[in-house]
């Protein structure tokens, strides 16, 4: 049996996120970093991520899928 709950260390297992806050969550597990800000698109939630090196990175967590893929690289 299958359990659909997330696990927490498999990072194979990704959710829709259903607010901003769970957006921002799996986008700082994806690149490791402190969010600055999480914007609503259509499809997507975009969420600027400041890493310790100071650079800042975009990445857009699909709304149906909960995929997180990088966008670009602000500095």
């Amino acid at each position: 049996m299958v359990s659909k709950g997330v696990v927490a260390d498999d990072k194979k297992t990704q959710t829709a996120p259903q607010t901003k806050s769970e957006a921002a969550q799996q986008a700082q597990q994806k690149v490791n970093g402190r969010v600055l800000k999480v914007e609503q698109k259509p499809d997507v939630y975009r969420v600027k991520v400041l890493q310790k090196s100071g650079r800042v990175v975009s990445v857009d967590v699909d709304k149906k899928s909960g995929k997180v893929t990088k966008e670009k690289k602000d500095e």
